[in-house]
């Protein structure tokens, strides 16, 4: 099977990158020839530059294309719109990170050209964005219904994009993240407890109700408090450390200060992918507080998953999660626990039960292990080929669909 992978790729820092980058390589030793064509190409911001882009390669090359849709990226959508008229195409396939919608962010020329306006307010730019939404939403539904196969990382996401796109429900897959096959390492001593936050460092995690959370407990019940140490860990990109109001990191780090907690929180910035084990091995506890955007749910609901929650399950690490996204599911198998976002006492309440009966800990990393052994990336390659393989059958081409015009060639710098 030789397969186009649309996605960014390290070094871009981002988490779908990073996804990507372990997805390619289980499907390499699952036996499947993986292309990167959009690798080192200027981004896509056009279907009109997508139509061109696809005319100049020869797909009957390809027997399966595969994106990876998230994070508002417009090149590979765009791609996957320009690839599904053709009359003898692929199969054409995505893994959808951000379900219920595929991109959620415009893509009609007016936004094209508001957004690059760097002198327009914000909230004209967001007024544009929601006017936008129902020939966004259009074009959505139009795609999914085109792609002969989609995947979601949790049943919470298959279910709402289903139910939001229109599609028969045996159109969706659930693969869940793959996890890292790492050596077991045994909970560190329980004193002091341990927590880590991980993942990029922005606004919208829930950070602060963490801070706030342990600070909490720390002013209701001081000498149970001293037995806690907190980890903030994470990519800083410039682009999204600082905004409008300054460093959001000084901001956390005021915040901290504020709350009495200086000498018991440490700080582990833009940690090397070789060091993740390292770091979340050495903590009893993830806790990922993330809240929702009061702004996405005017479009819609986003029931994705997180790399960072992956990452300690492929640690063997237990987590406590807000309720955001698909958090709930995700912690259901006994790996975890989660609150209701936003709700600092009820989070301080999850710390507090941790202090308190230390010994959940250790329950939580062996079913954290458990499932790491399940979803380790080999086995999901596989699970992967076999959904290829469903979408394979139901493409054009497995139809006998002819193709009509002359065939173009790749160029030398997309061919392995």
């Amino acid at each position: 099977m030789r397969l186009a992978l649309l996605s960014p790729l390290p070094p871009e820092q981002n988490g779908i990158a990073d996804y990507a980058a372990h997805f390619r390589t289980s499907l390499n030793q699952a036996g499947v020839d993986v292309l990167t064509p959009l690798a080192g190409q200027r981004p896509i911001d056009s279907l009109a530059a997508a139509r061109a882009w696809v005319a100049e390669r020869d797909w009957r090359r390809v027997d399966v294309v595969h994106a990876e849709l998230g994070g508002g990226r417009q090149s590979e959508f765009l791609t996957l719109c320009a690839l599904a008229s053709l009359p003898n195409r692929p199969a054409l396939s995505a893994t959808v990170h951000d379900p219920e919608r595929l991109i959620w962010k415009p893509i009609n020329r007016v936004w094209t050209m508001v957004n690059g306006m760097s002198a327009m307010p914000r909230p004209a730019k967001q007024a544009v964005a929601l006017l936008s939404d129902p020939a966004t939403l259009m074009a959505e539904r139009k795609l999914a219904r085109q792609l002969d196969g989609l995947v979601t990382l949790t049943q919470t996401g298959a279910g709402r994009l289903v139910k939001r796109m229109k599609l028969p429900v045996d159109r969706v897959s659930v693969i869940s993240h793959g996890a890292l096959t790492l050596p077991h390492k045994p909970l560190p001593p329980l004193d002091p407890i341990r927590l880590l936050y991980f993942g990029f460092i922005y606004s919208g995690k829930g950070i602060e109700d963490l801070i706030d959370a342990v600070g909490k407990v720390k002013a209701q019940q001081p000498e149970l408090a001293s037995r806690l140490r907190l980890t903030i860990a994470g990519g800083t990109s410039p682009d999204i450390a600082f905004g409008a109001q300054g460093s959001y990191l000084d901001q956390l780090r005021a915040r901290v200060e504020r709350r009495g907690l200086t000498p018991q929180v440490d700080w582990e910035l833009d940690v090397d992918e070789r060091d993740i084990p390292y770091l979340i091995q050495r903590h009893h506890l993830m806790v990922l507080p993330y809240r929702e955007s009061r702004k996405l749910a005017l479009l819609g609901q986003m029931r994705g998953t997180s790399g960072s929650l992956a990452w300690a399950i492929a640690c063997g690490r237990g987590a406590i999660t807000s309720d955001a996204r698909a958090f709930a599911e995700e912690i259901s198998h006994g790996n975890g626990s989660s609150y209701r976002q936003g709700d600092v006492a009820a989070l301080a309440a999850q710390i507090e039960g941790v202090l308190n009966k230390p010994e959940i800990l250790s329950q939580w990393a062996d079913r954290a292990s458990a499932l790491a052994q399940e979803r380790a990336w080999p086995m999901t390659g596989q699970r992967f080929v076999g959904h290829f393989q469903r979408a394979m059958a139901r493409a054009p081409r497995a139809r006998g669909v002819s193709s009509s015009g002359p065939a173009s060639v790749w160029s030398q710098k997309e061919s392995l």
